[in-house]
């Protein structure tokens, strides 16, 4: 990774404002998971052990540019209290009297979160007066550090604004992320293997065309495989299809050839929903009224084939709808199949992806768990970041 890191700047004596990423779920006033807290800890703690005060800033939902409690981060400054063993200030605003009253007296190893920065209306808009007045939280002296991977595709204020005003580096996720993915497009082990999952073709063109450059092989399941499915001419009932990307499918078929590995079975259902009643048939023999929830037995069979001699794997997207009991297994058992591969680096490019590993009981299995579903994609595609752009080289 050629962009600078908190190793690379004297942080003794100065405040340090961070964009970490806490927009995390939260049930009944507390926070539901906290695997983004815990992902941040390291960079907090080098800072704090350095002597550093630490100011960190995040966004949470969608609070379309206004204070609405239902947001707000107070939850998350108790919960990060508690994995740090020490109180952790909290301003009830972003930036304001009180934010600047609490970062004035921050002394060197505290610790200072800020309300929401979405509660601005400027942080959407790279508001340059909104990112001013955060950066002055840190004072003449201050660092912008930015860790929060799953920010760094939007140019907003508390991403690439600040950075106007303060010198910006990378913290140790935001590092990780870079070095891993950046593996994948550079250097990858090979054979590299990609899979790639999901609803839609449309979200993920730029990707398939990135990693059909980039991967040996491209194995294509959930709902984008239908799409492909029926560009081949397949008839596939009542399943999800773009119309609209059909033609695009047809291009990128052409295109990836015999790299492009797509399903030969499915699991189907007479509707959508978890009761549904369900069968398992070739691609081809998919009945009017039925439509594909998942692949099936002997796609899995052959995915876990291609996979086999894998060095590198990039996975995003689920291979059916998996929040359904019945329709879960094509998912979980890639998931398995990459938890079992020996001396492989297992990448998986955060979203639903996530969330299946975890059900399937072996994200401790994994090398590297990305922290941004739509940052991941972007990178992967070959497009800069803008919240990486802003970033100091070396």
């Amino acid at each position: 990774m050629n962009k600078k890191t908190i190793r690379d700047v004297d942080v003794r004596g100065r405040k340090v404002l961070v964009r970490v990423d806490f927009n995390v779920p939260l049930e009944d006033g507390r926070v539901a998971d906290d695997t983004r807290i815990r992902a941040a800890l390291p960079t907090i703690q080098y800072l704090l052990d350095h002597g550093a005060a630490v100011i960190l800033m995040s966004h949470l939902g969608r609070p379309k540019g206004q204070p609405n409690p239902k947001y707000s981060l107070r939850p998350v400054a108790e919960h990060l209290s508690a994995l740090l063993g020490k109180p952790v200030k909290f301003s009830p605003e972003p930036v304001g009297p009180q934010a600047e009253a609490l970062a004035r007296d921050l002394k060197p190893g505290e610790v200072l979160l800020l309300e929401n920065t979405r509660f601005h209306p400027g942080e959407r808009k790279n508001d340059p007066e909104f990112a001013r007045q955060l950066a002055a939280l840190a004072g003449p002296d201050g660092i912008f550090v930015n860790d929060a991977f799953g920010s760094a595709h939007r140019a907003h204020a508390s991403v690439v604004g600040v950075a106007q005003y303060l010198p910006a580096v990378a913290g140790f996720l935001m590092e990780k992320e870079l070095d891993f993915l950046g593996r994948l497009l550079t250097a990858p082990e090979r054979p590299f293997v990609a899979i790639l999952g999901g609803a839609k073709i449309s979200d993920k063109i730029g990707v398939i065309r990135s990693l059909l450059q980039k991967a040996d092989k491209l194995l294509i399941g959930g709902g984008m495989a239908n799409t492909f499915l029926k560009a081949q001419g397949y008839e596939v009932g009542d399943s999800l299809v773009e119309e609209d990307a059909l033609e695009e499918a047809k291009a990128l078929l052409a295109e990836g050839q015999d790299k492009l590995v797509l399903p030969v079975d499915a699991v189907i259902a007479d509707r959508f929903a978890a009761d549904a009643e369900r069968k398992v048939v070739p691609v081809d023999r998919v009945p009017q009224g039925w439509r594909i929830l998942d692949i099936g037995p002997e796609t899995v069979a052959r995915f876990k084939e291609e996979l086999q001699s894998a060095k590198t794997v990039f996975w995003n997207g689920p291979m059916g709808v998996f929040e359904f009991p019945a329709f879960a297994e094509g998912t979980f058992a890639i998931a398995r199949a990459l938890a079992e591969l020996e001396g492989a680096v297992t990448v998986i490019g955060g979203g639903d992806s996530v969330a299946a590993v975890k059900q399937a009981g072996v994200a401790d299995k994994i090398t590297h768990i990305s922290t941004g579903g739509g940052a991941s994609l972007e990178f992967v595609e070959g497009k800069e970041l803008p919240g990486v752009a802003v970033l100091a080289d070396k």
